[in-house]
């Protein structure tokens, strides 16, 4: 399982990564894609609202099943990512194939930067998942 170390982690198996400043990406853990199988199809209709951290922003769907998505920490989504969505490069299997990089669901600008103590590191989400 592939557990980049620079990330941040939530029990719901979200990841997210600082871009500097208050800005962060967001997507799903290659356990949690794993775990949906194919994915089919990725909702977001919260780009451009703020939200607090474990709010729904979003569904993901599998062939099997549809999982919401939840805020790692509060802040305000500022870009979907378009390559995985029906409205643009509608390739929803990016989170499949790439979780980390091309697979990545949301762009966030963080209202509180000191929510990400409280995320799981790389190690910590290991043991969660087992």
């Amino acid at each position: 399982m592939n557990l980049p170390a620079d990330l941040k982690y939530t029990k719901d198996h979200e990841w997210i990564r600082v871009e500097g400043g208050n800005f962060a990406v967001v997507g799903i853990t290659d356990f949690a894609q794993g775990e949906l199988g194919e994915i089919v199809y990725v909702e977001v209709e919260t780009d451009g609202e703020s939200l607090e951290k474990e709010a729904v922003f979003g569904t993901i769907e599998a062939v099997k099943t549809t999982s919401d998505l939840f805020m790692p920490v509060s802040g305000k989504i500022i870009e979907v990512n378009s390559e995985i969505t029906e409205n643009g490069g509608d390739d929803p299997t990016l989170v499949n194939s790439d979780p980390y990089n091309a697979g990545w669901i949301i762009k966030i600008e963080m209202s509180d930067l000191s929510e990400l103590n409280e995320l799981l590191d790389s190690s910590a989400y290991s043991e969660l998942v087992g």
